[in-house]
């Protein structure tokens, strides 16, 4: 589908995400040469720099974020950007934007807030008030969407008195990434998993997003929002709605959306007891990561000395839905991790009786295991016959490589997204009663943990997070993942 002109309005223009991100982002999408000739891209940054000295940030701090850079496109891509020196937080300044941008109406208009949540009520007042906020406008909120269930619906209420739902855009990257969209079509374009997607089938499902990293310079952000607010509350419970939904009427907007937010609202409440049992979060200590020896969280660059923020959270979470009573899905980041990835694995009851001269608890239970990163693609471990005399059964992998199966070049998660954005395509971006609902599940572990007087369990940087994240899993039964592979 092919993209109509419009000016993209980048607040934050000059920020890391617009530079490691968005502009590199838009720059591929010119390379495939997706972007209409007269398409521009307006920088709105607070720096009073002229274009030449923006454009200079540009080259020094976007460019190197590119994989390969085609001069003559450069040359084109860069021709598109304008940058506009203003105060987001004063109308009266709004005076360069105004000019900027073109007045047809016919134009698409995307204002994208790559901002602190704080200021997207005031810009989008200011867009008001200068005539911006057109009908024929959408605008994008990068997260953090609130800190709680209140500031979630004044964010909301906010931004409604400007823009209509269907001109807000609540933008979660993972939803863009390629294997989250496949995680669709293995569902509901198959009919292999449909009728075994159940609690009569599967045993647990288990969500992780591990990252080697520490905090980097991100201190002053992470240690007011940690683990939980960071990943578990839109990352992670994205792609639990999208595993657990019910199939949708379609693949419209709000068929999709309507489905997830019944997950939501299915997910069982936390009592005092369950909060206490069900919930472990940790803070990194010094350890190696790759060999590398790297400092506690509380030794990281401007950290609190007694800081209570969590850096890794594990939780069970249960749905009550006669498709998923007594199933539990078990969610997982953090921070200072073994590994760098993020996957969802989907594993299925073990088999009721062995026919085999082995005991049944040697066979492994069959697993879906969907890799989001770092390297996309899909596996099913199954049970077959080594080989050789005898019938010995061993676990074995089919696997579906997405880079290898799919020769063509994969978009990042960014570009697809902003794809979606400027084609007027809702699906995978979050309705305003998704995040209320997914806040109101996350807020009693909030609460939890600030009227208890603990601190976070330590775990050592390079390691699978606390041991309380096995007992955790271990309670029922069962193993994360990289506990139970077999040993070669």
């Amino acid at each position: 589908m092919a993209l109509s002109d419009f000016d993209l309005v980048l607040f934050g223009g000059s920020g890391d995400l617009a530079m490691r991100k968005l502009l590199p982002a838009m720059y591929s999408r010119d390379v495939c040469n997706d972007l209409p000739p007269t398409s521009r891209i307006i920088c709105v940054g607070r720096h009073e720099w002229s274009q030449d000295e923006f454009m200079n940030a540009v080259e020094s701090t976007s460019k190197p974020h590119l994989k390969h850079v085609d001069a003559t496109v450069w040359a084109r891509f860069t021709a598109r950007i304008v940058y506009v020196s203003l105060n987001a937080t004063e109308a009266s300044t709004y005076g360069p934007l105004v000019e900027a941008l073109r007045t047809d109406e016919a134009l698409t208009r995307v204002y994208y807030l790559a901002t602190p949540p704080h200021l997207f009520a005031r810009i989008c007042d200011n867009l008001a008030a200068t005539g911006l906020a057109t009908p024929n406008s959408r605008v994008v909120l990068e997260k953090p969407l609130g800190r709680d269930l209140a500031s979630a619906k004044q964010i909301n209420a906010d931004v409604g008195k400007v823009f209509a739902e269907n001109q807000i855009y609540r933008i979660d990257h993972y939803l863009g990434k390629e294997t989250v969209q496949n995680l669709l079509a293995l569902r509901f374009g198959n009919i292999l998993f449909e009728p075994l997607w159940r609690r009569e089938w599967i045993s647990d499902v288990q969500i992780t997003i591990a990252e080697k990293i520490g905090v980097g310079n991100r201190m002053g952000y992470y240690d007011t929002s940690g683990a939980l607010r960071d990943m578990l509350q839109n990352h992670l419970l994205q792609l639990l709605c999208i595993v657990a939904m019910e199939p949708p009427t379609s693949i419209a907007p709000d068929a999709v959306r309507d489905a997830k937010l019944q997950v939501l609202r299915s997910l069982k409440r936390f009592t005092p007891t369950t909060l206490s049992q069900n919930i472990v979060r940790g803070q990194y200590r010094a350890g190696h990561v790759d060999g590398t020896a790297v400092p506690s969280y509380r030794d990281e660059p401007d950290a609190p000395q007694q800081s209570r923020t969590e850096t890794f959270v594990a939780l069970k979470a249960e749905i009550d839905t006669w498709r998923w009573a007594g199933v539990p899905f078990y969610l997982r980041t953090g921070k200072r991790m073994a590994d760098r990835l993020a996957e969802i694995v989907v594993r299925f009851k073990p088999i009721p009786h062995s026919i085999f001269n082995q005991p049944t608890n040697s066979f492994q239970p069959n697993s879906l295991v969907i890799r989001l990163q770092p390297d996309e693609g899909l596996r099913m471990n199954l049970m077959a016959k080594t080989p050789g005399d005898g019938m010995r059964l061993k676990q074995a992998e089919l696997e579906l490589d997405f880079k290898e199966q799919f020769k063509a070049p994969r978009m990042e998660a960014y570009e697809r997204l902003l794809l979606d954005v400027l084609r007027g395509q809702l699906t995978l971006f979050m309705r305003g009663d998704e995040l209320e609902a997914a806040w109101e599940w996350v807020e009693p572990i909030l609460n939890h943990w600030e009227q208890e007087d603990s601190m976070p369990v330590p775990y050592t940087a390079g390691t699978w997070g606390p041991a309380a994240s096995s007992a955790l899993i271990g309670r029922d039964g069962l193993q994360w993942r990289e506990e139970a592979l077999p040993e070669d």
